[in-house]
């Protein structure tokens, strides 16, 4: 089941909220605990044969944070090895469903040999709910869970909104929420900013992104299979792609966020313009914040962070962006990504560090241009590392940036080519997606909203939509949503013209992590 579905949107959710609220009204627990069901019913509706793994895994890492917690006082030799084992398992079965097809091409790669292997479907969310309970052991350890409830923690984890593509959730931030849930007088409000910001996800989402998708799906399966591409065509599927990825991941953490405040509960930030971003740290403080704070906390800072000089620092971050790619997917492109994004951290570091050494940061702060060059430099870098991102195999990734680099491949639109000579074959992105111009008109829209405009948790940042997190004041365009007629006209056409859109209900691009 998607949010993007008319079995979602006109069936589930509906019943959902209304039956939430009515048991809020008398008793909490009973809500919780059919809030919890629920979630277990929208993940089971994917596939139904993996349910009991979910649960499995629910109750494993709920029993073993309790047994963790208890021999952490007098026996701590005993928590840590309970954690170890822990954590052993819960990356045992995230290797088997995620990793097994990667390890068995590496292991007949280095010895000639290979095993038939039938196809593993990867459970829905294992990434997310996987690392969501690693981070309540690990903590189970360090004396922080402070609430320990069964459906509390049940609901935690199997939480329906962040299910498909996160956020990856922090016990801390989620289960107090849930022991203190009330019946709210203030449940409009709840209700009016939760269905308005999931309006706009769902407009990102259906007309946006999913409009973006042909003409980057288009130039990706032609770098697969080695056809011809210029360098304009292989431009414009990059770009299309750096966008349709963008309003894809934003109109989901939209929607997951909306969809919570129906429910009176919060969720963290994860998504605040990173394509405004003026350098790959700050690109990495915006894209996934969740997963960037479980990536620092939970493996950069245990490595040894930068507590143990520079060299130890630099190689710290390659190998939690070497990781971050792999907790992507299964595929070398994945880890190609992650080490760029690596290796781009480190390059960033290293001139921060010789910027304040050699007294530049003075020089910079008055340069009226160098913003404009710092976040040129910085998108090139993003698009350069999703194309390997998207691409379905190293050969293909090579074939896309060698036609996006290479200036003999420039073609100009058909009717210019006729005017002159010297063309050696005609444009075939024209066979392919239609007219150049629709595609060029449709990235000048997706840098004005992504460049111009306040992003969605800007806009309703009155109302406090997120818990922890300050998105980013909202510019100079500060505008600001509020309950009134002339916003509930706008976002009401904007949720009937984003439902008409609904065809068979796109995946979301995360769906597959």
């Amino acid at each position: 089941m998607l949010f993007n579905s008319f079995t979602f949107l006109f069936g589930f959710l509906p019943a959902a909220v209304i039956v939430y609220w009515c048991l809020l009204a008398f008793r909490r627990t009973a809500a919780i605990a059919f809030l919890a069901l629920a979630s277990l019913v929208f993940y089971s509706w994917w596939d139904v044969r993996y349910l009991p793994l979910f649960c499995g895994s629910i109750l494993f890492n709920y029993g073993m944070g309790h047994l963790i917690a208890r021999a952490r006082v007098g026996q701590p030799g005993k928590a840590r090895g309970l954690l170890a084992f822990a954590i052993a398992a819960d990356l045992a079965v995230l290797g088997y469903f995620k990793y097994i097809g990667l390890f068995a091409d590496a292991f007949a790669s280095l010895t000639g040999i290979s095993a038939a292997m039938r196809a593993v479907v990867l459970p829905l969310g294992i990434s997310f709910f996987t690392f969501t309970q690693i981070t309540y052991i690990v903590d189970s350890l360090k004396g922080k869970v402070q609430e320990r409830g069964f459906w509390n923690y049940v609901l935690f984890v199997s939480y329906f909104p962040h299910q498909v593509a996160g956020p990856i959730l922090h016990h801390a931030e989620m289960m107090s929420q849930f022991r203190t849930v009330r019946f709210d007088p203030r449940l409009t409000q709840y209700l009016v900013v939760g269905i308005s910001i999931f309006a706009l996800g769902l407009f990102k989402k259906v007309v946006l992104a999913d409009s973006f998708a042909p003409y980057a799906d288009a130039v990706f399966a032609a770098a697969e299979s080695a056809q011809p591409i210029g360098l304009l065509e292989a431009w414009g599927g990059a770009l299309g792609y750096y966008f349709q990825l963008y309003f894809d991941f934003s109109g989901y953490s939209d929607m997951a966020i909306g969809l919570s405040l129906l429910f009176g509960v919060r969720l963290p930030l994860n998504f605040d313009s990173p394509y405004k971003a003026t350098s790959i740290i700050d690109f990495w403080r915006r894209w996934h914040i969740t997963l960037s704070r479980f990536l620092r906390d939970y493996l950069y800072v245990p490595l040894g962070g930068n507590r143990k000089g520079g060299a130890r620092r630099y190689l710290n971050l390659l190998i939690t962006m070497l990781l971050g790619g792999l907790w992507h997917g299964a595929g070398y492109t994945f880890i190609l990504w992650g080490g760029l994004h690596g290796a781009y951290l480190m390059v960033n570091h290293a001139w921060r560090a010789a910027a304040t050494r050699y007294r530049l940061v003075e020089v910079i702060d008055r340069s009226r241009g160098w913003p404009l060059f710092a976040w040129l430099i910085t998108t090139l870098a993003v698009v350069v590392a999703w194309v390997f991102f998207r691409a379905q195999s190293l050969g293909g990734a090579g074939q896309l940036l060698a036609a996006m680099f290479d200036g003999s491949r420039i073609i100009l639109p058909q009717r210019l080519a006729m005017l002159g000579e010297g063309f050696a074959y005609a444009p075939v992105w024209l066979a392919r997606v239609g007219d150049q111009g629709t595609l060029a008109m449709m990235l000048l829209l997706g840098f004005a909203i992504v460049l111009a405009l306040p992003n969605t948790i800007s806009l309703f940042r009155t109302f406090s939509p997120t818990v922890g997190g300050d998105p980013e004041p909202a510019g100079r365009l500060s505008f600001s949503w509020r309950p009134s007629l002339g916003w509930a006209a706008c976002l009401g056409l904007l949720l009937a013209f984003a439902v008409s859109r609904i065809s068979d209900g796109s995946r979301f691009l995360y769906f597959n992590f």
